[in-house]
């Protein structure tokens, strides 16, 4: 190395925004309404499923925007690789260590939790790298969230059917901030903000219907369950509202990504309500303390 020649050290400021740190926030809530619609008590196979889902959600970020790059560089010059700061072939490098890192503790959690793993990872990889820009992107992002709910029932108890109506809720969910998101580095149109404005009154409503009950739980139990979902199903609501509304009136790409930035946090009190609406109150309280770290955080690096 000559003597002019500086050593790169890595940015860690540039790998929280390509890794999307606020956002990471949302992804523990996954797993944990996973095990709560078939025990309302997580156990160490919850737990290899939670890191496997945050591995997993790294590797869909890195690979992102490692497959968006040579976009970037026109829309985003700021992101980490257009600008320099992480080279895309860290980036790239970073995706695959993440996902082989995320199957290998799936694979710790039992075979049902690496089927629904290796799923998953497929779905995370076709979407970043052929299925983004197409028609069937947001399905695909759908089916990634649904699949990474179900990877905790997987891991916590090997089935999957009691966990099959949260994981559709919370999959609805997030086809209509994908939808949204196409559009936030241009002018859009009023359809997806108000179209995600209505999925948004459909789920609160679906929140908050009496579901099917695991057991016979005491009356002051149900009760809790009760107010509780009723609470975050009110909360879910009201952090997206407000900006589907804005980005219905004027859908410029500055609204259109607080949308999706709003979006994105709801997922919180969302996951924290399905937790509550199975019974698993405590899962659902301790779900809603990651819903301040994630707007500190976010007021620091973009979830976008």
């Amino acid at each position: 190395m000559s003597g002019g020649e500086a050593v790169r050290l890595p940015c860690p400021r540039a790998w929280a925004e390509l890794l999307r740190l606020p956002a990471l926030c949302t992804v523990p809530g996954d797993a944990l309404a996973g095990a709560a619609a078939l025990t309302a008590h997580p156990n160490r196979r919850t737990l290899l499923a939670l890191a496997s889902s945050l591995c997993l959600y790294e590797a869909g970020m890195a690979l992102n925007d490692w497959a968006d790059r040579t976009e970037d560089a026109v829309e985003r010059p700021h992101r980490p690789l257009p600008s320099g700061r992480i080279r895309p072939a860290a980036a790239f490098t970073a995706a695959c260590a993440f996902t082989a890192t995320g199957l290998a503790l799936a694979a710790r959690a039992g075979r049902p939790a690496l089927t629904v793993a290796v799923l998953l990872a497929a779905t995370v990889w076709s979407y970043d790298l052929a299925l983004k820009r197409t028609p069937a992107g947001p399905f695909a992002m759908t089916a990634a969230r649904g699949l990474d709910l179900l990877l905790g029932a997987a891991a916590t108890a090997g089935h999957l059917r009691p966990a099959l109506p949260s994981a559709a809720l919370l999959g609805t969910h997030t086809l209509a901030v994908t939808t949204v998101s196409r559009h936030e580095t241009r002018d859009g149109t009023p359809a997806a903000p108000l179209a995600a404005l209505a999925m948004t009154g459909t789920l609160t409503w679906l929140l908050t219907r009496r579901p099917p009950r695991r057991g016979s739980p005491s009356h002051r139990q149900s009760a809790l369950s009760t107010s509780l979902t009723a609470a975050l199903s009110a909360t879910y609501a009201a952090t997206t509202t407000h900006p589907y509304v804005h980005a219905t009136l004027n859908p410029s790409p500055p609204l259109t990504q607080r949308a999706v930035g709003a979006g994105i946090r709801a997922t919180i009190p969302l996951q924290a309500a399905l937790a509550a609406r199975s019974g698993a109150t405590t899962t659902a309280l301790l779900l809603t303390a990651l819903a301040p770290v994630a707007r500190k955080l976010a007021r620091r690096v973009s979830v976008t």
